[in-house]
């Protein structure tokens, strides 16, 4: 029997067998790997062949044989296995012992093989073993003294180099939890994962599940045991076996902390270092500590220290005990954050800082984003505080919970993502690890701390009655009415439809129209996704993967949902909508405002391209787009902070569009006018919106392959060259340029457009410079450009694209400036967001982001995208990886983007451009290099609906509130 089942595994995968790395574009579909996997469960062996003897010169022999020195003794991976981890750097049942380091460390993956760990170990604890169930029953596929020696060599070694101990301080330490080392085990994990399995099966265990899993604690264990003293009639022998096995982990647990523990630490540092007079400090004191308050300060004070002191000159060996005192203290904040029950708003206050504070030591912030956010924490322990410096401080203390989740997805998100399109269990890895620290106490009090701010302001979130509603919060105001999906599914895999509310982990970087959007992930508040959700009125939020979660049951429910312009968040049945409710879509139909496109100005008879600083704002809509129109401006105002480009006029395309198209007897313009005069004559004889959307998305399919091959004038050709020489020194295909579509379309007053059209990044070569500009002029055909555009406008086929090629700039880090406070909606403020390389924060990015006060700058977000984009001099883009230790921007940075703010606002404002600004730009050296300049716009219906005003009640900031008020 298992020789079939090999067999035919090998007959599946039979392609992969002796794959090396140069047959990696191989593909074995997800369903494959799923199967491979399903065989793996049932098979005595798993994923392993046989045992041999692994010896020191490379060889193996046989188990009854010996190595010429010691080895190792541990399983093969069957040949599928070695060829999947080949071409698809996927790897199963990953054995330590006998595994090079590197390897493990899989740096050129970004530490994939060791995440990959770390993710099979939790699918083995919830899945009965996983790809091993039977196969950990198989006799000597892996010696567990082995592992643990191998893990503590491996430690020692990864902790020997400094730079990745700084870098990779987070995954280092969550890696230490599951690599073998010490005897230790996640005892934490275990008990999450055996309660599962026992409510899986036998529903009267749910609730039970949903404490230990949500707010666990010692007390827990009594009522496991009355629990399994009640139901003993009813449970079969498996489940008594199961409740038994998860008191146990239990009790291990919750067992008193053992100071010896920490004795043995000790002495692997030595004792002339601080770290061993801090571990012996944190020894005495926590014994004569009286409160779990005093306890948890002591912890997240020490942990601090230690993240500091890690980094020192001392051996890997010290290192690692510092490691493994961390991770156990963060075992015993998680036990007395439970205990501490605050009794006032101050000690609220002060309990929420402190776990912010070991959340720092622990990992889960960057040191210098928790100074950042301490330094505007104003935390005292006695007197009074303005309601508004407490909603300050509990918008700075919700974002380092944010933060911290932020730094397992931005760690795991990839890993999990590909193995959760083969095994779907992998998706609950990221929650799973969250609630296993000490995350889970500082979420649950800042969420306290949110609700009894909520009470006191008269704000209040209704999110169809689930917990913990003061986690959600708005980001674009606005309403809406539509079937709610709600979905933990990639956002790109979801088609999606104009009239529906999505509820995402994240947003997506190209979203088509949507009635309205939630995430997990903020991702950044000056995207082009949320600049045109915020232009058309569409309601916005982020909220918590716990809200998540629990609005998966109103899953294709019909639902009202609301944003208020200061971010209260409202959701409720659509059958629970109130007369005023109701009147809002009404009145909505009747006065639908659409804009049409200009196109009375423009100048189509001049087919001339221009250089950059021949043109200026008052060309805008004119000869060409506002992209082109006003960055030649800049280039004017702003000459040494703008590079020169060339620019492709509307006259270019129209004269093009005017050719026969191939196979329709009539110009591409023509068959344009053509295919929205019949989606009128549709209208007008009673066709849905879906019909003739249908039609029209058909026609512009086949007007964008046709643009895509249109054949280019030679004339025009000749002019391009030489104009590229005029304006870079050289000739056409010599220089990496960006070619970007620029339309009549954008920035109009109402509407921005940002972000619809094609953009080619760093594009050298030159067939592909002249192929890049028919793809451009195809762009704005596309489905999403078309849909967004028609949501807003009148004359959506009055669309004329001009082109704008500049130089590319390899930028260091580059993003957005709003000449505006975006969360404050002051116009003297400013918000910037960046990203490390180019095209930083405009594609949804998880950017860093600033808010710029006339006397203090905040950050309202750390980067959490471990990718970059850089650009070559030989063209194209590349991938780069990052760490999040220092911040993209330096404070000399931060001021020269306020000094930037502050000059455009009165250049441009002498012009008659009036602030505020959406502006793209990037440092080079320290220098800022402006790419474009639009105007911010917001929807003012939105934003001045009674409504919306209604349901935020006007805030008393300066209302005190007695630091002893009783919670």
């Amino acid at each position: 029997m298992n020789y079939t089942k090999g067999f035919i595994l090998l007959m599946l995968f039979g392609s992969l067998i002796g794959a090396t790395t140069a047959q990696s574009n191989q593909t074995v579909t997800d369903a494959a790997i799923s199967k491979m996997i399903n065989a793996y469960k049932s098979d005595s062996k798993g994923p392993y062949k046989d045992i041999r003897w692994f010896c020191k010169d490379g060889s193996t022999v046989a188990p009854q044989e010996r190595c010429p020195e010691p080895g190792v003794q541990r399983a093969r991976y069957k040949d599928e296995v070695v060829a999947l981890g080949a071409s698809h750097h996927i790897f199963l049942g990953q054995i330590l012992s006998n595994t090079a380091h590197e390897d493990f460390w899989d740096s050129e993956y970004q530490g994939s093989r060791m995440k990959q760990y770390s993710l099979e170990q939790y699918l083995r604890a919830n899945d009965g073993g996983w790809i091993n169930r039977r196969a950990q029953f198989y006799r000597g596929a892996f010696q567990a003294e082995d592992e643990e020696a191998w893990g503590l060599a491996y430690l020692q070694w990864l902790l020997e180099d400094k730079s990745r101990l700084v870098g990779q301080f987070f995954l280092i330490r969550q890696s230490a939890k599951d690599i073998p080392h010490s005897g230790d085990n996640n005892t934490a994990q275990s008990v999450r994962a055996i309660s599962k399995e026992i409510s899986d099966v036998y529903n009267p265990f749910m609730d039970l599940r949903v404490k230990l899993h949500g707010q666990p604690e010692e007390s827990d264990i009594q009522k496991v045991r009355d629990f399994q003293a009640a139901h003993s009639a009813k449970l079969n022998a498996e489940l008594k076996e199961k409740l038994t096995s998860l008191l146990a982990q239990m009790e291990i647990f919750y067992q008193p902390v053992a100071i010896s523990d920490f004795k043995s630490l000790a002495k692997k540092v030595p004792n002339s270092l601080p770290a061993n007079g801090t571990l012996v400090d944190f020894m005495e004191q926590y014994s004569q500590a009286r409160t779990s308050r005093d306890r948890c300060e002591l912890i997240a004070t020490t942990g601090l220290t230690l993240r500091r002191q890690i980094v020192n000159p001392m051996k890997s060996s010290a290192r690692l005990a510092l490691m493994d005192a961390s991770i156990k203290m963060e075992t015993m904040l998680i036990r007395e954050s439970v205990l501490w029950r605050p009794e006032t708003l101050a000690e609220l206050l002060i309990k929420s800082k402190t776990l912010a504070q070991a959340a720092t030591g622990f990992g889960y912030l960057e040191i210098w984003e928790w100074e950042t956010l301490d330094a505007n924490l104003i935390i005292v322990a006695d007197g009074e505080i303005t309601l508004k410096e407490l909603g300050d401080d509990l918008d700075h203390l919700r974002r380092s919970v944010e933060w911290s989740a932020g730094t397992f997805r931005a760690t795991y998100q990839e890993v999990v993502k590909r193995y959760g399109s083969f095994e779907p269990l992998a998706n609950g890895f990221i929650d799973d690890r969250v609630r296993a620290s000490c995350l889970l106490q500082l979420g649950s009090s800042v969420s306290l701390l949110g609700d009894f701010f909520a009470d006191q302001a008269g704000f209040s979130n209704q999110l169809l009655g689930i917990k913990n509603q003061s986690a959600a919060r708005g980001l674009n105001p606005g309403y809406a009415m539509g079937e709610l999906v709600v979905t933990n599914q990639s956002p790109e895999e979801i088609e999606v439809s104009g009239d529906k509310i999505y509820v995402f982990n994240r947003p997506p970087a190209d979203l088509k129209p949507v009635a309205g959007i939630a995430t997990v992930t903020e991702g950044n508040m000056v995207s082009h996704v949320q600049l045109l959700a915020r232009n058309l009125g569409i309601p916005n939020a982020v909220l918590s993967m716990e809200n998540l979660t629990a609005l998966l049951p109103y899953n294709g429910k019909k639902v009202f949902y609301a944003v208020s312009n200061k971010g209260t968040v409202l959701m409720k049945l659509a059958t629970e909508m109130t007369p005023e409710e109701k009147a809002l879509f009404a009145k909505k139909v009747r006065n639908e405002e659409k804009i049409s496109v200009p196109v009375e100005m423009m100048e189509l008879d001049d087919a001339r391209i221009l250089n950059l600083r021949d043109v200026n704002a008052s060309k805008s809509g004119i000869i060409c787009g506002p992209k082109a129109a006003n960055l030649g401006q800049l280039k004017q105002l702003f000459p040494d902070h703008v590079v020169n480009g060339i620019v492709i006029p509307f006259a270019i395309f129209k004269q093009h569009f005017d050719q026969a198209m191939p196979g329709q007897g009539m110009s591409y313009w023509q068959y344009l006018k053509a295919t929205f005069k019949v989606a009128g004559e549709m209208s007008t004889a009673g066709s849905t919106d879906g019909e003739m959307e249908k039609y029209v998305m058909g026609r512009l399919e086949v007007l964008q392959v046709a643009i895509r091959q249109i054949k280019l004038m030679p004339e025009f050709e000749a002019a391009l060259n030489a104009k590229f020489k005029e304006a870079f020194g050289v000739s056409l295909g010599k220089v990496p340029v960006f070619i970007r579509s620029d339309t009549n379309m954008e920035d109009l007053k109402d509407f921005t457009g940002a972000g619809l059209n094609l953009t080619l990044f760093n594009v050298l070569d030159a067939q592909k410079i002249l192929q890049g500009i028919k793809d451009v002029w195809a762009s704005p055909y596309t489905e999403r450009s078309y849909k967004w555009r028609q949501k807003y406008l009148l004359n959506p086929e009055n669309v004329f694209p001009s082109i704008l090629i500049i130089p590319s700039v390899d930028a260091d880090c580059s993003g957005v400036l709003i000449t505006k406070g975006v969360t404050t909606g002051k116009p003297d403020d400013n918000t910037v967001a960046f990203n490390r390389g180019v095209g930083g924060a405009v594609e949804g990015q998880a950017s860093e982001t600033w808010l710029l006060e006339a006397d203090r700058t905040i950050l309202l977000s750390p980067s959490r995208e471990p990718d970059y984009t850089s650009i070559p001099a030989t063209g194209g883009t590349l991938k780069k990886h990052t760490t999040f230790e220092e911040p993209v921007l330096s404070e000399a940075n931060l001021v020269s983007l306020g000094e930037m703010a502050e000059a455009l606002k009165e250049k441009l404002g002498e012009i008659g451009m009036k602030s505020p600004y959406d502006v793209e730009l990037g440092f080079r050296k320290d220098k800022i290099w402006l790419f474009q300049v639009r105007p911010f716009v917001e929807n003012k219906r939105a934003a001045a609906s009674e409504f919306l005003r209604s349901i935020t009640p006007v805030l008393a900031g300066d209302q005190l509130i007695p630091l002893n008020t009783a919670l």
